[in-house]
């Protein structure tokens, strides 16, 4: 099974961000992000376990940087041209306008992304 990352369907979308995913590639969500720098997941990840993504992703940063915190206090930048693995239990601040491709279990995924989907719409309301 193959997808080209153009073709993987748009879930959300605003003027400077969009986000693509396919489910249920072997069990597993591939999706094609693009963030704006200053994103931060942080508020949209409150109320959820430790107020973070337990959600583990694997995946590869086309280009741009963003911070990553996990819930042991620590931290790493990831940028353009890194294979990384984050397991659960994190937040993300884009940096620099990031792309990247990820993958992730999609039960996990699907939970974490309708919670932040119900957040979203309570920031704009």
């Amino acid at each position: 099974m193959k997808i080209n990352k153009k073709d993987i369907p748009t879930t959300m979308q605003t003027p400077d961000t969009i986000l693509r995913a396919q489910a249920d590639l072997g069990g597993m969500t591939v999706c094609f992000n693009e963030f704006p720098m200053g994103t931060d997941f942080t508020p949209l990840l409150h109320g959820l376990t430790n107020d973070s993504c337990h959600c583990p992703h694997w995946g590869y940063v086309l280009e741009g940087e963003m911070l990553v915190k996990y819930d042991d206090g620590t931290e790493e930048i990831l940028e353009g041209g890194d294979v990384f693995y984050m397991p659960s239990g994190h937040t993300i601040i884009v940096q620099k306008d990031i792309k990247l491709i990820d993958f992730n279990p999609t039960k996990e995924f699907n939970e974490v992304i309708e919670h932040v989907g119900k957040k979203m719409v309570e920031f704009e309301g």
